[in-house]
C-alpha cells in the first residue's frame, strides 16, 4: 500500500490541493541524495532548519523553496523555478554535494558555507566567531543526528 501511495504521488504530485505532498518532497530527498552519493539525513537537516519543509518559503534575504536557495545559488545548480519542490531539492542536493567536496566532507563548514557563503567559509574555516553561523551548524548537526538516529531504529524494525 505504502508503495503504491508513493508511485501516485510521484506519478501524479500536484494531486493533493492546497498542501505540496511531503512524500513527494522525501522521495526527491532520497533519490538526489542516492544519486549524488550523500547521506538523505543531511540534506533532511537542512530542509528542516531552512523551511521546515515549506516548499513556498521566502527568507528575508530572498532565499526560496524548501532549501533556501538564493537565486543565482538556485540558478547555478539549475533551479530555474526555486518553488518546484524537485528542482529545488536537486539544486540543493548538488549544493550541498560540492560543499562536501570543497571542505572534504567536513560537515561543520558544509552548514556554515551553506548558512554564510562558501567563500566566506573557504577563508576563514571555523575560525569565525559569528553566533548566527555557529547557531546554524549546530542546528543542522542536531537535525542530522536525530534523523540518523531514526534511520538506525527504523532499519531494526
Amino acid at each position: 500500500m505504502k508503495a503504491l501511495l508513493l508511485l501516485i504521488v510521484f506519478l501524479f504530485p500536484n494531486i493533493v490541493e492546497g498542501q505540496p505532498s511531503r512524500v513527494f518532497s522525501e522521495h526527491c530527498v532520497h533519490r538526489y541524495a542516492d544519486h549524488y552519493h550523500i547521506e538523505p539525513e543531511m540534506i533532511e537537516a537542512f530542509i528542516d532548519v531552512e523551511s521546515g519543509w515549506q516548499p513556498h518559503a521566502v527568507s528575508a534575504k530572498g532565499a526560496m523553496g524548501l532549501m533556501q536557495l538564493m537565486p543565482a545559488t538556485a540558478k547555478r545548480f539549475g533551479a530555474f523555478d526555486p518553488f518546484d519542490m524537485e528542482q529545488n531539492i536537486a539544486a540543493g542536493t548538488r549544493y550541498v554535494t560540492s560543499l562536501m567536496w570543497k571542505f572534504q566532507g567536513d560537515q561543520r563548514l558544509v552548514a556554515a558555507a551553506y548558512f554564510a557563503g562558501e567563500h566566506w567559509v573557504g577563508k576563514k574555516r571555523l575560525s569565525f566567531s559569528n553566533p548566527e553561523v555557529i547557531a546554524y551548524v549546530h542546528a543542522v548537526r542536531r537535525r542530522y543526528l536525530l534523523r540518523k538516529q531514526q534511520t538506525r531504529t527504523a532499519s531494526r524494525r
